[in-house]
């Protein structure tokens, strides 16, 4: 199994070019099911999660064909990937496939919305939390489709003439509800108003290509959102939008250890409260015209007091990472995790680098320390692990991180980014 070693203290300088968003990738690939035509999706990231749902949408009859690289493109250029749902062959997403990953489930909203029906397993348990699917299911009932939960899969019908337009109002933001909601109203007869939406920037992604594709939505990237459904989507083309957690990760990353980076094609908006924290700590965030400087010379991190949020608030995807930073700080940061129950697993594991990090409930109280030291760590969950990462980028020594499979799930060629701006880190097999 692959391991990361990391030898700490050098400064981060140069550039790092910036990857498309997984967590936007997915459900326009996802998106894909909608249309007998060919949806071509460009700077698409390459990551373990796109190759498992490349699997999981082969499975229902999807083709997929990712284009060579044109020769004026770097080896950090995002795939242009074509998509061809001509022929829908299976309803069906099995338990073995859905288990791996999650955002699988989602297929359940364009399935039930083009062919009528869909069985989809339910995902089951996660390290950071359980995440239940009640609000997808709820959303689509809302829809008038008629949903059993039977053998661990959840059996969705449409009534005789597919999906119709209804006003769906979730209890709380849900992200993965919101996407669900935005491709099996596209097609539903009507319209469709879907209350306390999510407001994330994948959300406003995803609206964006599913107009492109013929759809009618209005309002994405609000908390109120308005779809009047038509009769078939047809072919588009899409590019992703550069990933914000790896933009604040490699944020924080600079922050931590110091130095000048330019994270090329990042862009501030997509970021919320995250940059004006890391303002807080001390960094310099600068935007130009190729992206979002952030430099941290000389002076030393400053505590800060954070909340996870949903977007535009502090993104509890970046909460880890902020951690990791906060154990470097000249006094007491407080952190407090809102979205998910189960997010300080990565606590045990930054001990082991000699942090003091106290936690009382849902609050974790960070006293920074002088020296972090090197240590053998594991990874816990993607943004546990990148954060372990970004802690060894700041100790003395060495540091080795196990189980990186984790962040091949969410990061592209993390080592190779980091090395040429100055780090020493490279990746053991075997």
């Amino acid at each position: 199994m692959d391991r990361i070693r990391i030898v700490g203290g050098a400064k981060l300088d140069g550039r790092i070019p910036i990857s498309g968003a997984k967590n936007a990738a997915l459900p326009l690939m996802i998106a894909s099911l909608l249309s007998p035509e060919t949806l071509t999706l460009d700077n698409v990231p390459r990551l373990a999660d796109v190759v498992l749902l490349n699997r999981i949408l082969g499975n229902h009859g999807v083709e997929v064909s990712v284009a060579g690289k044109r020769a004026d493109q770097d080896e950090f250029t995002g795939d242009t990937v074509r998509l061809t749902a001509a022929e829908i062959v299976d309803t069906t997403a099995p338990y073995d496939l859905v288990s791996r990953m999650r955002a699988s489930f989602w297929v359940i909203g364009p399935l039930l919305a083009r062919m009528g029906e869909a069985k989809v397993s339910l995902p089951g348990g996660c390290a950071i939390g359980t995440r239940p699917v009640d609000f997808f299911l709820t959303g689509l009932k809302g829809l008038g489709a008629t949903i059993d939960i039977e053998g661990g899969y959840a059996l969705a019908k449409a009534p005789a003439g597919g999906l119709v337009g209804g006003r769906v109002s979730f209890p709380k933001v849900s992200v993965g509800a919101t996407h669900v909601m935005l491709m099996a109203a596209s097609l539903a007869r009507g319209e469709t108003v879907i209350e306390n939406a999510a407001r994330e920037p994948e959300i406003v992604d995803l609206a964006d290509c599913l107009n492109k594709m013929g759809a009618k939505i209005e309002g994405a990237g609000t908390s109120t959102v308005h779809i009047q459904g038509v009769p078939a989507l047809h072919a588009a083309r899409h590019s992703v939008l550069p990933d914000r957690i790896e933009t604040g990760t490699y944020a924080i990353a600079v922050a931590m250890t110091g130095g000048d980076l330019l994270l090329e094609g990042a862009r501030r908006d997509l970021l919320g409260a995250a940059f004006d924290v890391l303002e807080q700590a001390g960094a310099t965030v600068t935007e130009t015209n190729e992206g979002v400087r952030v430099a941290r010379n000389g002076a030393g991190i400053s505590p800060v007091t954070v909340t996870t949020e949903p977007f535009p608030g502090f993104p509890t995807d970046l909460q880890a990472q902020l951690m990791a930073l906060a154990t470097k700080a000249k006094g007491e940061s407080q952190i407090t995790e809102t979205i998910f129950e189960n997010r300080f697993m990565h606590v045990a594991e930054l001990a082991r680098f000699g942090a003091d990090i106290q936690i009382d409930g849902h609050t974790a109280t960070v006293t920074g320390v002088d020296q972090l030291k090197g240590a053998p760590v594991m990874a816990t969950d993607l943004r546990a692990s990148v954060s372990l990462v970004i802690a060894g980028l700041a100790a003395e020594g060495e540091t080795i991180v196990n189980r990186v499979y984790h962040l091949d799930r969410g990061f592209e060629r993390l080592e190779a980014k980091l090395s040429r701006c100055g780090a020493t880190i490279e990746r053991l097999t075997g």
